[in-house]
């Protein structure tokens, strides 16, 4: 039995999850709180699916560490 085939969309929420849980990781939180912190910040689709198309080609690393950064800042600007 096959899988759904890949699209565009899938991938960019397979990469989404692989950001926000690398990122949780890091921070120490689970990606449940990360994903409310993120979506109260409009980050997920303001940065991570916006930017796809340039996010995707880092490492999983860098792509956490961008998140963090630009959620830490958003959150410190409000």
């Amino acid at each position: 039995m096959e899988g759904a085939p890949r699209t565009l969309e899938s991938d960019i929420m397979q990469f989404c999850v692989i950001a926000i849980e690398t990122a949780a990781r890091k921070m120490g939180i689970t990606a449940q709180q990360l994903v409310q912190r993120l979506e109260a910040q409009g980050l997920i689709e303001g940065r991570l699916m916006k930017y796809y198309d340039t996010l995707h080609t880092q490492s999983a690393d860098y792509v956490a560490d961008d998140i963090i950064e630009t959620l830490l800042n958003y959150e410190q600007g409000q």
